[in-house]
């Protein structure tokens, strides 16, 4: 039974200018129709995959989608039209209507990426990554909201598994794409990527065939030539540069996946810069979020998956990913959002009850080091502050440049939990 009053499940593109976007890896939703290119896991009356627990798998994710409650939501391994039908069914049945819908037809592929709708889309194309099995399409769908068009594409990037380039192959076709839209166009590009935010910092070596560039940060263009993160203030005209919305969140919560004690943040929406110049379709800062409802983990703090056990599925579970979301909106109110340039500043003012951030601070010095935690200080400092979830990125006794994004009120204290290094010391 859901847990969730579907009565309101109400889309807010009826009611205002905001419209919500998500993006859901579903993890392996096929149906029950055998066509010969699913796994062998979801051969159907095999393994227990049967017509029960397939709409036991329908039901449940069909519950996370409504609790979610997004106007628009990008879908990863659907197996094909048909299991996306019998999804819309269950969603409609359980009080959530998506009236509109697309997916790709990739031949012989067993997963596509789909998108399910509350608003109706002008058209949809497919970007053909390769026609080699295991690449797959990328799903483009035109919308038009409040007399706004605007662009989603859908990914869903090769496995980490596979080599980077394999990455870099799909992340190329997509800024070919990007590249021939009309200038000034709004877009959002979502999906489960394989790669995290930050893949460029600990891209594995025995992957490492693209001469240490990543598909996500260098072709896609989430960081500059300097390697440092496109933030809103740091879009230069006339250039296709995209800002990951990960880093609106504290370093240490950036994941949506949990691969055996591995946190990452392979499912991502990534923006350009015109979703913050003031016109037509704007993102809403700090709207992004991962959805970790309590039932969607077991009581150990893992992600509660679809169990498949002993060579059989056990009719629980919902999937191996998070869902993420993020709010957009045609309201002038939010059409000038300050997007503030790197000012250097001191500590003492960062642990001060206001301040405007970001800011830089120069030359600081790490004096205690703990597994996630440093502790900084400067010459001047009359108080030392802490960055929390720093990973390995500071070493004791070293000098740094430290660019300040975010703070947090924690324990009477401020403390850091959103940086980057602007420069290292290493000679002192």
């Amino acid at each position: 039974m859901l847990k969730i009053i579907l009565l309101l499940f109400l889309p807010l593109s009826l009611f205002s200018s905001n419209i919500k976007i998500a993006s859901y890896n579903v993890e392996n939703l096929f149906d029950m129709i055998h066509n010969g290119h699913e796994y062998q896991e979801y051969i159907p009356h095999k393994h227990n995959w049967t017509d029960k627990i397939f709409k036991k798998k329908l039901l449940n994710i069909s519950e996370v989608i409504c609790e979610l409650n997004a106007d628009i939501i990008g879908l990863q391994e659907i197996e094909n039209k048909n299991v996306l039908k019998k999804l819309q069914q269950t969603l409609t049945r359980v009080g959530c209507n998506y009236k509109y819908s697309a997916i790709t037809h990739k031949k012989q592929s067993a997963i596509q990426v789909a998108i399910l709708s509350c608003i109706p889309f002008k058209n949809k194309k497919e970007l053909v990554v390769n026609r080699t099995l295991g690449y797959r399409n990328i799903l483009e769908v035109k919308f038009s909201f409040n007399g706004n068009l605007f662009f989603v594409f859908v990914n869903h990037w090769k496995s980490k598994r596979s080599k980077e380039s394999y990455r870099i192959l799909s992340a190329k076709r997509l800024m070919k794409r990007l590249n021939a839209l009309p200038k000034g166009s709004e877009y959002i590009i979502l999906g489960d990527f394989n790669s995290d935010y930050d893949e460029f910092q600990h891209l594995e070596l025995k992957h490492n065939d693209s001469h240490g560039k990543t598909g996500i940060n260098h072709y896609l263009k989430t960081i500059n030539s300097q390697e440092k993160f496109i933030r809103p203030f740091l879009f230069k005209e006339k250039e296709i540069e995209h800002y990951n919305l990960w880093l609106e969140v504290e370093n240490y919560k950036r994941w949506s996946h949990n691969f055996y004690g591995n946190k990452q943040a392979l499912d991502a929406i990534i923006l350009p810069s015109t979703l913050f110049n003031g016109k037509g379709l704007e993102y809403i800062k700090n709207s992004f979020d991962v959805f970790k409802k309590s039932y969607l983990f077991h009581k150990k703090g893992y992600i509660f998956r679809w169990e498949y056990k002993h060579k059989k599925h056990q009719g629980k579970g919902y999937s191996d990913h998070l869902p993420i979301v993020a709010t957009f909106s045609t309201d002038k109110a939010f059409k000038k959002l300050n997007n503030n340039g790197l000012h250097i500043n001191t500590i003492d003012r960062l642990l001060s009850k206001e301040i405007l951030l970001p800011i830089l601070l120069k030359k600081v010095k790490v004096i205690s080091l703990e597994k996630k935690k440093a502790i900084i200080t400067d010459r001047n400092a009359k108080k030392n502050i802490s960055i929390y979830g720093i990973k390995n990125a500071l070493q004791l006794n070293k000098y740094y440049d430290i660019a300040v994004y975010k703070r947090k009120f924690y324990k009477g204290q401020y403390e850091i939990i959103d940086f980057e290094i602007e420069k290292r010391y290493d000679s002192e």
